[in-house]
């Protein structure tokens, strides 16, 4: 598009490029054209290309200066009143641009002023002519700028009501999404976490092992809601994900992590754990980031290693990172990487951290490095 593209050639980005641009143009006009005949000649000049060079910053200056200049060079009778008059004319074209109506008018009557101090003691026949040439490239060229001006804010305007569109359609999207979790998968768990109670109520008399499953089914069930629910909220209001808050005291991740252990143990898993208690010491994101690392890891494990994997996790605090590998001595291997390692990574991506994952000798290995902020290290 058209004003696009002179909008982006009248960016400040570029203005180095049209103050070149100016400048070899002047320099080709007192050299070919308008060559100084003395060294005032000079001065007024170089004074006006440096007054046009501000324009890009400041262009309501640029061009009150510039109008000042112009009219000393009109008045002096200066061969000078070419190049100058074009500095200007550039000057009050991005004045056209970039600010509103009623500045631009003052520029054009500036311009005005300066070219009418040419006029004194010219005949009262010749001024009328150019008066009317005056006002005519006055107003070609405000109306090229409010044209400019126009089509850049209306492009403006465009590209927030694209946003919006895109806002509103994001949010009735996650309210969608949100309202199946709630419907379906809420509902079902919720469902199982009530039946399994049920059931351990009516069979008290159970074998202890088959109570034991209950309660951890029972506990499970009891977290996933937990979880369902927070994600629930995130999706209808995404700014309650800013931090994202853990489901858990920062003091009591290393109990939580101990947790996700004893459950795997609970469910028949060979299961080593070193947890540093300083992960206590973590913040929200990075302690919520191990947790479900942690998570994700175990369950690859119980998924791929076989039922007699040992598996060996370690979670230790460095001086500029939290480090955490998980060791199996299992055969299995995901065949396909899934969400589950995509998910881990994308976390620890976010964070700026390592994450590697793959097959070793005697199994498989998940390590994963998360540095602390500065001000957290040591």
């Amino acid at each position: 598009m058209f004003a696009d593209r002179v909008e982006n050639l009248l960016s400040r980005r570029f203005a180095p490029l049209r103050s070149g641009l100016v400048a070899v143009l002047v320099a080709g006009d007192l050299a070919l054209m308008h060559r100084p005949e003395r060294g005032a000649d000079w001065v007024l000049v170089l004074a006006a290309y440096g007054v046009y060079t501000a324009a890009a910053r400041l262009p309501s200056p640029a061009v009150a200066g510039l109008a000042v200049v112009l009219g000393l060079v009109e008045g002096a009778g200066s061969t000078m009143v070419t190049p100058v008059k074009g500095m200007l004319a550039v000057a009050l074209f991005e004045l056209a641009v970039r600010r509103p109506a009623r500045e631009s008018l003052a520029g054009a009557a500036a311009f005005a002023l300066a070219v009418a101090c040419g006029w004194i003691g010219e005949p009262p026949g010749t001024v009328p002519p150019a008066l009317f040439r005056v006002v005519v490239f006055l107003t070609v060229l405000l109306l090229a700028g409010a044209y400019i001006r126009s089509a850049r804010a209306a492009a403006r305007a465009a590209r927030e009501r694209a946003a919006a569109e895109a806002h509103a359609a994001r949010t009735a999207e996650r309210t969608t999404i949100a309202r199946e979790l709630h419907d379906l998968v809420a509902h079902h768990v919720s469902s199982m976490v009530l039946r399994v109670g049920v059931a351990r109520h009516v069979l008290p008399d159970s074998a202890p092992e088959v109570g034991k499953v209950l309660d951890e089914l029972h506990a499970t069930g009891t977290a996933a809601l937990d979880d369902l629910s927070h994600l629930v909220a995130v999706l209808r209001d995404p700014a309650t994900a800013r931090g994202e808050p853990p489901p858990i005291e920062p003091d009591a991740l290393p109990a939580a992590l101990a947790r996700v252990v004893e459950r795997r143990r609970s469910a028949g898993m060979a299961a080593e754990a070193s947890i540093d208690p300083a992960v206590a010491r973590l913040d929200p994101v990075r302690g919520v980031t191990l947790l479900r690392l942690v998570q994700e890891g175990l369950a690859n494990v119980a998924k791929h290693a076989g039922p007699d994997a040992t598996v060996h996790l370690s979670a230790r605090v460095g001086p500029g990172a939290v480090h955490l590998v998980i060791d199996d001595d299992g055969h299995g291997a995901p065949g396909d990487p899934g969400h589950g390692l995509s998910g881990m990574r994308e976390r620890v991506d976010l964070l700026g951290g390592t994450f590697e994952a793959g097959p070793t000798g005697s199994g498989w290995r998940l390590a994963a490095e998360l540095p602390l902020p500065v001000t957290a290290r040591p």
